[in-house]
């Protein structure tokens, strides 16, 4: 049987509803229908609000389902209205024009209309008044106050004093003191009630400008609603943007202050309600002139104009506080902008505003707003002037359709527009975006290409009805905005984007379009020549995408690897002490032993009784050459430390005895119980037999992990594994030795215990940043692409400055194909790098060269002044190798200078001075700290004299030099680490980034990892053409010459390994590995006879970093140069470092059986076949030695 369908559904028709049948529905749905039928109409009126059908809402309805959980929440916004109470207390410290106790009243405005007045109240001789004045008004969506204007309209308190009435007046005189102005942001905070102390603001003119210096004029406030504005769903999903525009600068020579007055409005269109657009309208914007830059931080001000009072137009508590070019999120962010930034924002015309609008995004308005972003990424905010009055007045009759004595495209001038790259809004966490945008030309094909908007907010007509409806129009600007509209056409209050209306047209129609656009707004095309940008702001209240918080990150960390349990502390106090005590005892003894069969021997002592007159004569002796050889002295220096732990832990005896009966009686306790501890001591010796300890290590962890990349570069895998697992046995929490060993596993392909190895560490180390990111490739190796990103995101949190954890997740996001956050975490490795970059650079030096003084006469002056067209030579400021500077005049040079000063400082020609000149002017810049001019510049013809040093007109004040370039990019510095760790599936992907990043491409770097991931896959001869490429581009890179040499020793062609070797080890700079480089150097040689040299390259390595191969590399040079004593005794340091190498054991036999030596040959000789001597040319030649000897071969 069919399911019921609701009851709410039942009543709508299938076509479309005009907006006042529509308005109807939802309100009586919100009265009657139960909440599953409220979920239902809600998602179908917001859907045919925008003009959808029926038969298309089942898909359009469940798309939206999919992409928000929270669309249907049982909760729907209410329709009805709300009450808003506001009550004025009192107020204090008021103050008339003919002094305290004035009679005054209070006016409340909101939204441009008088809510009412208070009773007319005196006040008290301290300039109290007691109101008690309530007022409201109601909050309604479609009302004349909604959500809206609650975010961005402040409540107006004007304080109005009335006159006392004089002789033969009629009416009562009343003076406006002042305005108090209220923020009613708390009620979209969800507050039904709150309280506000307003500072009174005086209004030009009024007596509480001159109030005393303690006073301050208040009036108390009270807001209260019966219910929150916002329900639950609406305050956990919804937000609250703010857009502050701060100003747009170098904008065009045109724009005067002089002729008729210009309205300069910036202007954009939000989601507020569902996919209802909102207007953002900043008007007013106030054209000033260069020469001294913006104040930070200054306030932000309202967005409205009906303030009266001065003070009242700044927004509490809400700041421009700028801040670093290079943190910006803008485009004009990047070191080679910096000056002209600092030129546009100081020098040139600009126009400021400093305006914050606020607006509330209802659940649904987030949701179109986030899609929007991550749809069309680039977000349009339109510029235009308008004239502020027109000539003729407009009417809407039919024969009028002009709009006021104009045209459109009369009237509306310098239309501009600036795409805001709204993309970081959707970076995980991020809420707030500033920077500085570019303003192009208003082209109506650019601006549908990059943001799919089809309508102008200044221009198109459906909009202007919707902006008259919100008061933003006045009657001055209907006509101005374009054309007027009839008066009985229906006002279209909805404005939707609908992509099935988009139609793809013809390539030669939209370039013969776009050619006619442009001719069309020529004006616009001056904002491109000027290079106008706009800093403009977006802010909001909680990110768009939430961002996991370190302890979430850090929790699932630990449950996917939980941390290894503590060590087992170490006992202390008394136990410790006398466990010490019982180890020196058992040392002593076994010393004491050792003397005794050193001294009669172990055979009598083991064979025969001793009576009790030799084992006291053999006392006796023991004693005696224990005194006289020091070694009783030195067991008495052994124990003492344990017998003073004993004293201070047990007996807790740390200070001097009183007399010598109390130090008496303590050594007789103590001599007892030492005793007896040393007959426990001892009859544990004896009664049990303890393991011999093990023989003394003579290699360390850091000399096994090169014996193991000696191995594994000579393709012995085997043996390097035990190399590695040796390290692991000796120190299982060495983090260290488990990446070491993962890393192996990597290149083996054995990645289920390379994971194994990491996550070993991170349970050694949960804050290990190496092993958190091994942990997360490996993830992603084995396609568990959530942990992945869990291990990587907690990388980032544990050392957010760190630019491999940002860089590594920007890739694993590329492997997900997830744009905009790769965007994020690469935009975030750039800046940390620039940063680090900025703190390396040294400190620029204080005294007299932080301030250049230049001495220019008038004359001089009027240099600075010469076109571009005059043929002087002359020699370009920007020419100079010295940072920028900003030129500031004295204060009576500014008029004048100000007139002539047109160009930028980096356009200024200066003119050398005279030859006669020239002494005192190159003595003056080593004196002041002016940067020399070139040379070019000292012999050109001088066209001006500079003045004595007593009359300085202009001050240089020298801008801190940019940073210096990073010599690597972000990702050829991950390269690095992820080819050290063998993560070549991140390589690959690390390297294509390096080759589309615009300061990496196809270096000697990127080539030279290249040419490595293809030698390891032995594909040499994709190897040997990266490699010609490298050393096209660098060729005095000893690392190219390297790697070729190890290309050459690969492939069998050891004339050229040598030639490539023997280059690298002659520059100054080494080569990564050099190890290996002598290595196989050596072993040419050897396979050349070219015994002095390898002997001299296997010391150099040997030397530099011991091994065994190393040292047998040194034997084996010296036997064949018959240097027997120097050949045993660098084969003797490489059976120490390595005695299971059966070719150490062979050469050994060699020189034994040369020495004459014939037991140790022959051991020698045993030890080499028993470890499988391979190398069979060396076991034939030991086969004749032997013959040629007589000995060796013990089988014979």
């Amino acid at each position: 049987m069919p399911s019921k369908q609701p009851e709410g559904l039942a009543r709508l028709p299938s076509g479309r509803r005009n907006g006042e049948e529509l308005k109807a529905t939802p309100r009586r749905y919100g009265n009657e229908r139960c909440s599953r039928n409220r979920r239902w109409a809600s998602a179908l009126f917001c859907y045919l609000r925008a003009g959808g059908q029926t038969p298309l809402f089942t898909s359009r309805f469940f798309l939206l389902m999919a992409v928000s959980p929270s669309f249907l929440h049982p909760e729907v916004p209410e329709r009805f209205a709300k009450l808003v109470n506001i009550t004025v207390l009192d107020g204090h410290d008021l103050k008339g024009v003919k002094g305290d106790g004035p009679v005054t009243f209070v006016r409340t405005e909101y939204n441009g209309i008088v809510l009412g007045d208070s009773a007319k109240v005196e006040s008290s001789a301290e300039g109290s008044a007691k109101y008690n004045f309530t007022t409201t008004f109601d909050c309604q969506p479609e009302g004349p106050h909604s959500l809206d204007d609650i975010a961005h309209k402040p409540l107006l308190f004007t304080v109005t004093e009335v006159l006392p009435k004089e002789k033969k007046q009629k009416e009562e005189k009343t003076m406006t003191l002042g305005q108090a102005v209220m923020d009613l942001l708390p009620l979209l905070e969800g507050l039904c009630e709150f309280s506000a102390t307003l500072p009174l603001y005086p209004v030009l003119g009024s007596p509480l400008e001159t109030l005393r210096p303690d006073a301050k004029c208040v009036i108390n406030v009270t807001v209260s609603v019966q219910e929150s504005l916002l329900s639950a769903w609406q305050l956990s999903e919804g937000n609250l943007l703010r857009v502050t525009v701060e100003g747009v600068y170098s904008v065009p020579e045109t724009f005067l202050p002089t002729g008729p007055p210009q309205n300069y409005m910036i202007g954009l269109q939000v989601p507020a309600v569902g996919e209802k657009e909102c207007p953002f309208l900043f008007k007013n914007g106030v054209l000033k002139f260069g020469g001294e830059k913006e104040p930070l931080p200054r306030p932000k001000k309202w967005p409205v104009t009906n303030i009266l009072a001065p003070g009242g137009q700044n927004i509490p508590d809400s700041f421009i506080v700028g801040g670093a070019y290079e943190e910006e999120d803008g485009e004009l962010n990047t070191l080679e902008d910096r000056d002209l930034r600092i030129q546009a924002e100081t020098i040139k015309k600009r126009i400021m505003w400093d305006l914050e609008r606020r607006c509330y995004l209802d659940p649904l308005a987030v949701i179109c707003f986030r899609k929007r972003i991550a749809d069309c990424r680039y977000w349009p905010v339109e510029m235009t002037r308008v004239p502020v009055v027109t000539s003729t007045k407009t009417k809407g009759g039919k024969g009028d359709k002009g709009g006021g004595g104009g045209g459109e495209e009369e009237q509306i001038s310098f239309h501009g527009v600036a795409y805001i790259n709204a993309v970081p809004l959707l970076y995980p966490g991020v809420k707030r975006i500033r920077g500085a945008f570019r303003v192009y030309p208003y082209l109506d094909n650019e601006v549908f290409e990059k943001t799919k908007c089809l309508f102008s907010l200044f221009r198109d007509i459906g909009h202007q009805t919707a902006l008259n409806k919100l008061g933003l129009l006045t009657p001055h600007t209907k006509g101005i905005l374009g054309k007027t509209t009839k008066e009985d056409r229906p006002a279209k209050e909805v404005v939707m984007r609908k992509a099935s209306n988009i139609v793809r047209r013809d390539t030669s129609d939209t370039t013969i379009e776009a050619a006619i656009s442009i001719c069309q707004n020529i004006e616009g095309q001056q904002y491109i020549e000027s290079g106008t940008y706009i800093v403009i702001e977006f802010a909001l209240d909680k990110p768009l995408v939430p961002k996991r918080l370190p302890e979430e990150l850090a929790n699932r960390v630990k449950e996917m690897i939980p941390p290894r349990p503590q060590l087992p502390r170490r006992t202390a106090g008394a136990k410790k002490a006398v466990e010490d005590y019982h180890t020196q005892v058992t040392s002593i003894a076994e010393a004491i032993l050792d003397e005794y069969h050193e001294l009669f021997g172990r055979q009598l002592v083991e064979g025969y009784a001793i009576d009790s007159h030799t084992l006291e004569n053999q006392k006796c002796q023991l004693n005696y050459e224990l005194n006289s050889s020091g070694k009783y002295f030195a067991f008495k220096e052994q124990i003492k430390h344990a017998v003073v732990k004993i004293v201070r832990e047990k007996y807790l005896k740390t200070t001097a005895f009183d007399n010598l009966d109390q130090l008496q009686a303590f050594l007789s306790e103590l001599y007892v119980y030492l005793v007896d501890q040393m007959h426990v001591a001892l009859n544990q010796v004896l009664s049990q037999q303890t393991p011999s300890p093990p023989p003394p290590s003579f290699t360390t962890s850091e000399q096994l992990r090169l014996f193991a990349r000696e191995a594994q570069n000579n393709g012995d895998y085997n043996l390097a594994a035990t190399y590695y697992q040796e390290r692991l046995s000796r120190d299982r929490q060495d983090i260290q030795s488990w990446l070491d060993y993962g890393t192996f596993c990597l290149l083996t392909e054995n990645n289920l215990k390379a994971q194994e190895c990491f996550r070993e560490a991170v349970s050694l180390d949960p804050n290990h940043l190496p092993s958190i990111l091994l942990c997360g490739i490996m993830a992603v190796m084995l396609e568990n692409y959530e942990d992945a990103e869990v291990f990587f995101e907690d990388a980032t949190c544990l050392e957010p400055s760190s630019i491999l954890a940002w860089t590594i997740l920007g890739l694993f996001y590329d492997i997900q194909e997830n744009d905009i956050r790769v965007e994020m975490a690469f935009q975030k490795a750039f800046k940390l790098q620039k940063a680090s970059l900025q703190k390396e650079r040294p400190p620029p030096e204080v005294g007299d060269a932080a301030v250049r003084k230049v001495s220019m006469s008038p004359s001089a002056v009027e240099v600075l002044s010469v076109s571009a067209e005059e043929e002087l030579p002359s020699v370009e400021v920007s020419d100079i190798p010295e940072p920028p500077t900003t030129i500031h005049r004295v204060e009576e040079e500014k008029p004048k200078i100000a007139r002539k000063m047109s160009l930028a400082p980096s356009r200024l020609r200066l003119a050398p001075p005279k030859a006669s000149d020239d002494e005192s002017f190159h003595r003056l810049q080593e004196e002041e700290g002016v940067p020399k001019l070139s040379r070019r510049m000292s012999m050109a013809p001088s066209r001006m004299k500079l003045p004595s040093l007593k009359e300085p007109k202009v001050v240089f004040e020298t801008e801190p030099p940019p940073p210096p370039q990073p010599t690597t990019t972000i990702f050829m510095e991950t390269i690095n680490f992820l080819m050290d760790v063998n993560a070549f599936q991140f390589v690959h992907r690390a390297l294509a980034h390096e080759l589309l990043c615009p300061q990496g491409g196809p270096s000697c770097d990127y080539y030279l990892v290249l040419a490595q991931t293809y030698m390891l896959k032995k594909e040499y001869s994709k190897t040997e053409e990266c490699l010609e490429m490298a050393v096209q581009i660098d060729y005095l890179n000893p690392e190219v010459w390297a790697q070729k040499g190890h290309l050459c020793y690969l492939t069998g062609d050891f004339g050229e390994a040598k030639a490539c070797y023997e280059r690298t080890i002659s520059f100054v700079t080494d080569a990564k590995d050099m190890h290996f480089v002598y290595l196989r150097l050596g072993s040419i040689y050897l396979e050349r006879k070219e015994y002095d040299k390898a002997k001299d390259i296997y010391l150099l390595a040997s030397k530099k970093s011991p091994s065994c191969l190393t040292w047998l590399g040194v034997g084996i040079a010296c036997y064949r140069l018959k240097e027997m004593v120097e050949a045993e005794d660098a084969l003797s340091e490489a059976n120490a470092l390595n005695n299971n190498n059966a070719e150490v054991w062979a050469y050994l036999a060699l020189v034994c059986m040369q020495g004459g030596r014939q037991l140790e040959a022959e051991q020698s000789y045993k030890y080499a076949v028993k470890l499988e001597l391979a190398n069979e040319e060396l076991l034939q030649e030991i086969h004749e030695v032997q013959l040629e000897v007589g000995f060796g071969n013990p089988s014979f």
